[in-house]
This record gives C-alpha cells, structure tokens and sequence, in this order.
C-alpha cells in the first residue's frame, strides 16, 4: 500500500524513537518532557469519582461541557485578566497537539506557507505537511534570545509561537507579543500561540498570554494543555481560546474527526483549573520550586564538568550547545547510561545541540552528572 503523499513528507517522529531506545538499555531518561512529579491529589479524587458515574462514559459534546469552558474563561480571567466567552471562544481539546494539528487542517490549503520556529517541536512542522501546506522556518538563535526576526513584510498565511520556549527554555515578554500581533494585523497573518510552559517558569518571570495583547485575539488562537502544570499528560485534555471565526474553524474539523475529551477527564480538569480560586496553587509553587532546584543542579554540574549552557527562565528544559559534535556527545551519553535529546531532532537549526529535560528527581541528576563526567 502506498502512503499519501503529505504523509510521506512527514520525518520519523524522534520521541517514538528515544522510546524504543529506552526499551534496549536501563538508562537515565533526561530526553522527553513527561514530567514525574505525581498528579495533584485532588485531581485523581475527582477524576475517580467522576469516572464513577455512567453519565459521563456516554458522548461528550464536541466543543466541550459548558461547566468546562466556563471553568476556561474562569481561568484565564484570574491567571491573564482576559474576559473570554465560554460559549463562542472556547474549545476543549484532546491536547494541543490535536489542536494545533486540527486548527492547520482548519485554516491551512495545499501549498499555504506557514512560518514555525526552528528549531521547534516537531509536530508543528508535520501538523502543517499533513495537511499539503508549505512549513517555512523561523530561526531562533541564542544571539537574539531564541526569539524570531519579526520582517515587515511577510508572504504567509499563519504563524506558530511557543513561548516559554521548547526546546530552548527561552521566553518572551509582552512587548514582543505587541510585535507580533501588529505584524500579524499589517499582513493579514493568523498566529497560533502555543502556550503551554506558560506555569513553569522561573527567577520573577510570569508568562504573558497573546490574548492580553490589544488585537491579540483578533489574529491568534492559543493553546493551553493541562499536562504540563498538573502532570496530566497522559490524560489528553487541553484548550484553545480565541475569537469566534477561528473557533469554530477548529470546531469545524474537530467535529468529523472527534468527539471531545472524555467527560469524567474534562471533570477532573475542571477541578485542575479551580485551584487558582486563590492565586497560583501550593501543589504549583512546590513542584515549580523543585523544577527549579534541579535546573540549577544540572546546570551548576555542567558548568562545573567545563560545559558553558543557559539557565532558563522557563519550560523544564535545558538546552546545550555542543562543541564536540552533537550526535556524538548524544551518542557517547547514551553509551554511558544517559539519553538527551539530540538537537536536530527539532529541525535542522537544532544541529550543534541538545536538549535534557528535568524530568527526574535530583538524585537521578546527581548520578546523570557522574557519568556526563565520564564521557567528558
């Protein structure tokens, strides 16, 4: 059988290989961003209780349950100031890589130029190709902070932003989105802000949402997953905000390819979002506190080991320039018991780095160290 055509444009997807890796060698993972620490308690309790009643086994609605979007605006009202209305600029999603995937499928006609940052997460560049589109790629470098180069004049039809950045752990402020969102009103462009690090960051810095920007709803949808900041990534739930016309574009898609987080998960979610009811949540500021301790143990070792990288304001992500051959050091680590990710893997302006993801306790780290020492 032979595969459609965009599909055979798609790369092999580089997590589903450090996954088979996994399985050959007792290694210590510092490669894919699934974070270990536990989902909150109250979460599970009101997943469990939720899960228990048949009601919420049967269909949900496509768009999401009311009390779900209306628990989203609720959120982005105490988290960004930003008034959304629950019934026309809101949808749930089975995360955000169905979402940025479906809202390309929305939007995106054959041969369509999209701009996504490279080096990026991989599933925007084959989000695009799935749908026949044109991904053009926007260098991030170190010199200018990992941000784009934002030209006055742009041929392309949309543009994916992810910041607090992954893979680089870099962030953006306010006045860059302001940026953004006039070069997007001056050449008819839409923006898909992929906002999911937006709770983990560090050292003062608060994520800034492109819907408090003035005009940011008029060319964005953004994308929040409740994966990263209640450690739900295997439980599929997240959602898009934006106006009405992009909304239902999405709503649009979704409705022939799916039918919605399941209820009892978007339940559990709803529980999730109501812990801000009092600022940032004890169980957040805790688990951010620990993410942090282990950036600045792995940091402080690699620096102490004669290996110069950044400490970043946000993601749990570290991101190293290698000056001895990326595939190399990547190689000779895992060789040594330690898997990162290679930087190509997030495009080819990744090459010449690699990524360590701070999914494991400080213990773990401690012992990656020690044999980081051995290679080098």
């Amino acid at each position: 059988m032979r595969l459609a055509d965009n599909v055979g444009r798609i790369p092999p997807y580089p997590f589903e290989e450090i996954k088979t890796r996994l399985k050959r060698k007792e290694c210590i993972d510092l490669s894919i961003g699934d974070p270990d620490l536990p989902t909150p308690s109250f979460v599970m309790d009101a997943l469990c209780q939720a899960a228990r009643d048949p009601a919420n086994h049967r269909y949900p609605s496509g768009r999401g349950e009311k009390e779900f979007r209306e628990a989203v605006a609720e959120w982005y009202k105490r988290r960004f100031g930003v008034d959304v209305d629950p019934e026309r600029e809101v949808t749930a999603l089975i995360g955000c890589k169905e979402g940025i995937a479906n809202t390309m499928r929305a939007f995106i006609d054959p041969n369509d130029r999209v701009l996504i940052p490279e080096p990026g997460y991989p599933a925007y560049n084959g989000a695009v190709l799935l749908c026949g589109g044109n991904p053009s790629p926007m260098a991030l470098s170190g010199e200018n902070g990992f941000l784009p180069a934002l030209d006055s004049d742009v041929e392309a039809k949309l543009m994916i932003l992810n910041y607090p950045n992954n893979p680089t752990g870099s962030v953006a402020d306010k006045d860059f989105l302001a940026e953004v969102v006039d070069l997007a009103q001056r050449n008819d462009l839409l923006v898909c802000y992929d906002n999911v690090y937006s709770e983990i960051t560090f050292d003062g810095y608060e994520a800034p949402s492109l819907l408090q920007i003035d005009g940011g709803a008029e060319v964005g949808i953004e994308f929040y997953s409740c994966s990263k900041t209640f450690s739900m990534t295997g439980d599929r739930i997240g959602f898009a905000v934006g106006n009405n016309g992009l909304i239902e574009g999405l709503g649009k898609v979704k409705e022939q390819t799916d039918s919605g987080p399941p209820i009892y998960i978007q339940k559990a979610a709803i529980k999730a979002l109501e812990s801000y009811s009092n600022g940032t949540p004890k169980f957040l500021v805790k688990n951010v506190g620990e993410y942090r301790e282990r950036r600045d143990l792995l940091v402080e070792g690699l620096r102490s080991l004669g290996v110069e990288c950044r400490r970043p304001k946000g993601t749990f992500y570290v991101w190293l320039k290698c000056d001895r051959g990326p595939g190399e050091f990547a190689t000779r680590l895992f060789n040594a018991g330690v898997v990162v990710m290679p930087g190509i893997a997030f495009g080819e302006r990744g090459e010449g780095y690699v990524r360590f993801s701070l999914t494991q306790p400080k213990e773990r780290i401690e012992e990656a160290l020690e044999r980081i020492e051995t290679v080098l």
